[in-house]
């Protein structure tokens, strides 16, 4: 059963706690805001990645990262942008299993209809009190078996 883990708004930091928890999926998934050239190779070393560009990521090295993006991924659709406000309305969600975004650093699940709306938090520095998180997505059968959001183990 494939896995998919997704995670947003490093902004430059790799925790190892992150990789950690990273370790053993089959894709990855970065929802923007992704701070530095050298996090895209530290998740490569853990499996295939695929990224969007969030509204920090504005240097040269960021060019090659689309606004947005949709995809197939283990036979199920994938919407992904950065802020929810960029997500297609609900009509034109149809179709799309997961929908991913970031930018607020606060972890959520939700559904609409059909889709699976998901922010898997900040797995970067911290913000106000929220929590450190990433998220899982297991595949089975062309179909989302599950999803948790994973809270980093990091000190307050």
């Amino acid at each position: 059963m494939p896995t998919i883990g997704i995670l947003s708004d490093t902004h430059g930091l790799m925790r190892p706690e992150a990789l950690a928890a990273l370790a053993g999926v089959d894709h990855i998934l970065h929802a923007g805001d992704v701070g530095s050239p050298a996090i895209l190779p530290a998740l490569q070393a853990i499996a295939p990645v695929t990224a969007i560009a969030g509204n920090i990521d504005t240097g040269t090295w960021a060019r090659m990262l689309p606004a947005t993006l949709r995809l197939d991924l283990f036979g199920i659709s994938v919407c992904m942008v950065h802020k929810r406000g960029d997500l297609p309305g609900n009509a034109a969600l149809s179709g799309i299993q997961l929908a991913i975004f970031g930018h607020s650093h606060k972890p959520l699940l939700e559904r609409v209809g059909e889709t699976a709306l998901l922010n898997p938090g900040s797995a970067g520095p911290r913000r106000f009190r929220l929590p450190v998180t990433l998220a899982h997505v297991r595949v089975e059968h062309a179909a989302i078996a599950d999803i948790t959001i994973e809270t980093l183990p990091i000190p307050a």
